[in-house]
């Protein structure tokens, strides 16, 4: 490859990594524009995880091998069986030692007699998936090790020179940039999706999810469910005990909250703001749901300080009519939450099997004048006072 196809093969890395919208995206982009840019057959990335002493596969990409998946789950790998890679990470890049790339052939190092000699796995496992030769480059990352990839040509193929190694190199620094710039979007949409005083998603994150969920209901029929939940006593405890204590009932209902919502495959747990919380899930059937929102009741009830909490639930497994927007399923847990308050009720109110919810949602919100609309806005003000 001359040194123009190679440039232009850096800056398609570069552009494909930069236009990731994952981690798995970018992981995927950095194997394929590698393996094309070193004429491979196969490569993959791997990151070092330090606290349990292994190179752990993030993505194998090209001619994978019987037993290799694209995104493996468990496929690592102990660094102390690697001599190369340990003397990399323990002694070379720690003592200032410049991150150069090596090769390595099915034939193994050769002894001084010129006969193959020790066969460590990586050699191994060339011979076992069918290849030849392979390239290994260090990925270093905010001045640390951070992993490696790994490009290999099929048996037969021309073996992989000084030139290559050097080259892979130059692939390592780049793909290194590349999950800097992921990283650091990913740590942007965790932050703009995140409640920061609980950890829970917040309601950017609820709107999103819950557009999705609607869409697929109405594209498969889906049982969307939405929990809506009111904490009951904040403004007493915040009154009487301050702000910090406060806080921490919010954060030990936010947990119970996860806690409750693990029963449920894939719920999402939410913080809708200041004392509203939410479970949003997309599958288990309304009982199920109605189930850990009783359990959710009965374990908030028991929290010190608190005084319980109300809850309403709206699930597309009940009768609650049709659901042309995300906005209705809102009301209808709005309006069930609400009567859960207004009633000091102990469990959970189920729109679709308290008759007044759904007459109730599906009213013509009344706000006062001057006062900002919305269906949401409207119960959370008719709940304020009872708070």
């Amino acid at each position: 490859m001359g040194e123009d196809a190679r440039l232009r093969a850096v800056v398609e890395l570069a552009q494909a990594m930069a236009s990731a919208q994952t981690s798995n995206d970018s992981w995927r982009a950095a194997a394929l524009g590698a393996r094309d840019a070193l004429a491979g057959s196969f490569a993959a990335l791997s990151v070092w995880e330090r606290d349990l002493g292994q190179l752990k596969v993030l993505v194998n990409a090209g001619d994978l091998a019987e037993g290799e998946e694209e995104f493996p789950e468990d496929e690592s790998y102990p660094v102390h069986r690697f001599p190369e890679i340990a003397e990399f990470l323990h002694e070379r890049w720690a003592g200032g030692g410049e991150p150069n790339a090596w090769v390595e052939t099915v034939e193994g190092p050769a002894t001084a007699a010129g006969e193959p000699g020790y066969c460590h796995q990586r050699v191994a496992a060339l011979r076992r998936r069918g290849r030849g030769c392979c390239v290994v480059a260090p990925i270093v990352l905010h001045g640390r090790a951070w992993g490696e990839l790994y490009v290999a040509r099929r048996l037969g193929e021309p073996v992989f020179g000084r030139d290559d190694a050097d080259f892979a190199t130059v692939i390592a620094s780049v793909v290194a940039s590349g999950i800097a710039q992921t990283e650091r979007l990913e740590e942007v949409r965790r932050l703009a999706f995140t409640d920061p005083l609980t950890g829970l998603a917040n309601r950017r994150a609820v709107d999103a999810r819950l557009d999705e969920a609607v869409a697929r209901h109405r594209g498969d029929g889906s049982v969307v469910s939405l929990v809506v939940c009111d904490l009951n006593g904040l403004k007493r405890v915040n009154d009487t005990h301050g702000h910090a204590v406060g806080d921490r009932l919010l954060e030990r209902f936010g947990s119970l909250l996860s806690v409750c919502g693990a029963r449920l495959p894939g719920a999402l747990a939410a913080r809708l703001g200041g004392d509203e919380f939410c479970l949003l899930t997309v599958g288990p059937p309304s009982d199920a749901v109605v189930e850990v929102a009783d359990e959710l009741c009965r374990r908030a009830a028991e929290l010190e300080l608190g005084e319980g909490v109300a809850c309403g639930v709206a699930s597309t497994g009940d009768p609650i009519g049709p659901l042309p927007s995300a906005r209705r399923l809102f009301r209808l847990a709005d309006a069930a939450q609400y009567r859960a308050k207004a009633a000091r009720s102990v469990g959970p109110v189920v729109a679709g099997r308290d008759g007044g919810v759904v007459r109730l949602a599906d009213e013509p919100p009344r706000a006062p004048s001057g006062a900002p609309s919305g269906e949401r806005r409207r119960f959370r003000g008719m709940t304020r006072g009872s708070g």
